[in-house]
């Protein structure tokens, strides 16, 4: 088999298996995206809350240029995701997701002073 028709082989293969699928399928896996993002979601949220934070003591003991710069990589990756559920959250979970939005930059801040 030429590598020519081997392609269109595979093209006509790919294309009646896409077929197959029907919009109930697509609905259905989109459903259970959804459901798997609420979970990833609540997951974060209740392991969030048992970690500790550094303190400036903890970051100024000897360590090295690039393990700051991972921890400040790590702090702002924390940081735009408090955000998007700062933007999303209500009321009293508000105010929570701000106060842990206002302990983030100061730590990001000490992290930037040390590089």
């Amino acid at each position: 088999m030429k590598r020519s028709e081997l392609a269109e082989y595979i093209k006509e293969t790919i294309v009646d298996v896409l077929q197959e699928v029907s919009q109930e399928d697509v609905d259905t896996q989109k459903a259970y995206n959804d459901e798997l993002e609420k979970t990833k979601e609540l997951s974060k949220d209740l392991t969030e809350d048992d970690d500790v934070e550094p303190t400036a003591k903890d970051i100024k003991k000897n360590d090295s240029i690039s393990t700051v710069s991972r921890k400040l990589q790590d702090t702002t990756k924390e940081m735009k995701a408090v955000v998007n559920k700062w933007k999303k959250a209500e009321g009293e979970d508000k105010e929570r997701l701000l106060a842990r939005l206002k302990e983030l930059t100061k730590i990001k801040k000490e992290l930037e002073g040390l590089l």
